[in-house]
């Protein structure tokens, strides 16, 4: 059958089913931060202050702890939250893959055909292009896009040329002309606009931050002195006992951020003030559509497309490894449809591919063929789901190729383009050296399995060594664990094998209809 024709199939029962339900179907606004690491908030026992509305959020609805990204890097991971499908199919496996994304039908198609008017404010980064939104308004790490008032030009030429990296004093951008605040301004004028109109919306709000450049004005900058943060739970030393591209990152790192060691508690407490800035925003936004009466018809879903080193191993941003520093991600589920599950997380392990799939069930939607996350929608409204479903999570890293060593007669730093020719870093953690090669993660229960394509094993009991730096591959009293998780990732790669394209012909192409493959 062709694939075309499937699509529009798919997308015509879609709007047929929604127009008869117009009225009924909810709001959703997803909220996503940059490089958020999960365990910063007060609901995970960090003793600071950081998300402290998120946290009652939380605590009033669903959340999870074992919430995991697909891939550690921007794009593949936002490319799977909107396809359901993991990197490994959308092949897009890299920041600069976004022209390969291969999928069937996406969300936005989804929402569309159910007669949602659409919006993205914030950073995309992504497949996306302004014609697939009915409004759009850009956001990037270096200022809006383009910047038009003279507000937006100076904090563009400080983001751009003062900032680049970091900036180790309060940030001279006010708060009213920091993006996270101009993002939500933007979010709750469009929502506004959409608030007594007849048909539902969609807003995807994307923060660029907490992503470099570590840069943030008071009073956020003093909430968090360096001297007032726990300290982490492993350095440099730890690095003797990583994958050699962790030592790669860290010399990079140190050509480009001389003083790295001496600065890391200074940046690690702009990372967690722009995380607070964003909590605040999240505040006015939510506090916002109440006052619009349109709280309790709106699907709230907040998270982050991965995690951040924020100075464990002596690193900061991402690149190395599949550490749950960078691939567990917070997510929490409020408003329309969501049961108050009490403070605790549920214990599913669940994915950023998960996102789409669950929001075809909040619709009425069936599920499109070639999606491979599962629907929480069941969980979420507190009715029965498989346990065994949501026993394990996985997450994919790497290009594919061979591995590269650090030569620099052979490739440099400046060669390769993480470093410009003036030794500046620009986004110099994702490079040839930390994303070449292949390898997989699986966690289940308190452990955590990752292979790579040469056989190079690692696991450790993540619970009592959450820095993952006592791999245990080899400990034969340990045999049976890694044979279990051995099994379950090889469950995981057959099961995120492309559904793609279905047999055309007589075969009968048979699926659950919330994407469950153990139902039971």
């Amino acid at each position: 059958m062709d694939k075309k024709f499937t699509m529009l199939t798919v997308l015509a029962g879609v709007a047929y089913t929604a127009s008869a339900a117009k009225q009924d179907l909810p709001n959703i606004i997803i909220i996503m931060a940059d490089q958020q690491r999960a365990d910063l908030c007060g609901r995970e026992g960090f003793p600071l202050e950081i998300t402290p509305f998120t946290d009652s959020l939380a605590y009033d609805n669903v959340w999870f702890d074992r919430a995991y990204t697909s891939m550690p890097a921007s794009s593949p991971a936002r490319c799977s939250m909107f396809t359901g499908r993991y990197p490994s199919v959308t092949d897009v496996r890299t920041n600069h893959n976004l022209k390969d994304i291969d999928y069937q039908t996406d969300m936005l198609q989804v929402l569309k055909a159910a007669g949602y008017h659409t919006a993205l404010i914030g950073k995309n980064h992504a497949y996306l292009k302004p014609k697939d939104m009915d409004f759009w308004s850009a956001y990037g790490h270096w200022g809006k896009q383009p910047a038009r008032t003279d507000a937006e030009k100076q904090t563009a030429e400080f983001l751009d040329k003062q900032a680049r990296g970091q900036w180790l004093e309060p940030s001279p951008i006010p708060l009213e002309e920091q993006q996270p605040y101009k993002i939500v301004s933007e979010t709750i004028e469009w929502v506004g606009s959409q608030a007594e109109g007849d048909a539902p919306f969609f807003a995807w709000v994307s923060f660029p931050e907490p992503h470099n450049p570590f840069q943030v004005c008071e009073p956020y900058f003093s909430m968090f002195a360096p001297e007032n943060i726990p300290a982490i739970k492993a350095g440099r030393e730890a690095l003797a006992v990583k994958d050699p591209s962790y030592g790669i990152l860290a010399r990079l790192e140190d050509e480009s951020c001389p003083d790295l060691a001496e600065d890391l508690p200074r940046l690690r407490g702009n990372y967690m003030g722009m995380i607070r800035l964003i909590d605040d925003q999240i505040r006015r936004l939510v506090e916002a559509t109440k006052e619009m009466g349109i709280y309790d018809n709106t699907i709230f879903v907040i998270l982050s497309d991965h995690g951040d080193y924020c100075g464990e191993y002596g690193l900061i941003r991402k690149g190395a490894g599949l550490s749950d520093y960078l691939t567990r991600i917070p997510m929490v589920w409020a408003g329309y449809g969501i049961e108050n599950r009490g403070s605790k997380p549920l214990d599913a392990f669940v994915s950023i591919t998960d996102i789409f799939p669950t929001i075809c069930s909040a619709i009425g939607v069936e599920i499109p063929l070639g999606v491979q996350g599962r629907s929480l929608w069941d969980m979420l409204g507190g009715r029965d789901y498989p346990k065994r479903e949501f026993s394990s999570a996985y997450s994919q890293r790497g290009f594919g190729g061979e591995t590269v060593p650090y030569d620099s007669t052979f490739l440099s730093f400046e060669k390769e383009g993480a470093l410009t020719p003036g030794g500046i870093a620009w986004f110099d953690e994702l490079n040839t050296w930390t994303q070449c090669g292949t390898s997989r993660m699986v966690r289940m229960g308190d452990w955590k399995l990752i292979m790579d394509s040469y056989g190079h094993g690692e696991m450790y009991n993540v619970k009592k060594d959450p820095s993952e730096v006592n791999n245990l591959f080899e400990v034969h009293k340990y045999g049976k664990i890694r044979d279990e998780l051995m099994k379950e990732m090889l469950v995981w790669e057959l099961r995120t094998e492309d559904p793609l394209p279905v047999p055309p012909k007589r075969y009968y192409f048979n699926r659950n209809g919330n994407n469950y493959h153990f139902t039971e």
